[in-house]
């Protein structure tokens, strides 16, 4: 027996209405719904939802790197730039084999947390 694919992931966040803007209108993670009074946000991105919150304590907080696969890494970039993402690097090769060439750029959320766009070319 093993354990099944991931599904859900916790980002800690320090304010979250601001994340909530953030993963909602400025990357287009489709949200679900939030937990009234209490600091919690819960998107779906795939298979995978996202709960951001705020950590009830220091032995819950998260820090993570995202990677989110796009169709076309150069128009997503120039779209989350437009909309004031400022990225880390220039979108660069990481990994080549038969499949083609994977592709990533980084970036960071408004609480400090990487993320990345990737596609496979």
């Amino acid at each position: 027996m093993s354990v099944g694919a991931v599904s859900q992931i916790h980002v800690s966040v320090s304010e979250l209405e601001r994340s909530v803007r953030f993963y909602r209108d400025v990357l287009g993670v489709p949200f679900l719904f939030d937990v009234p009074g209490q600091s919690m946000a819960f998107f779906q991105s795939g298979d995978v939802r996202l709960y951001l919150g705020v950590p009830e304590s220091e032995a819950f907080a998260s820090k993570v790197t995202l990677y989110f696969t796009v169709d076309d890494l150069d128009a997503e970039r120039e779209r989350l730039a437009k909309e004031g993402v400022t990225f880390l690097d220039e979108p660069h090769v990481v990994h080549r084999d038969a499949n083609g060439e994977l592709w990533m750029t980084f970036f960071r959320d408004p609480d400090g947390h990487n993320l990345a766009l990737t596609q496979t070319r």
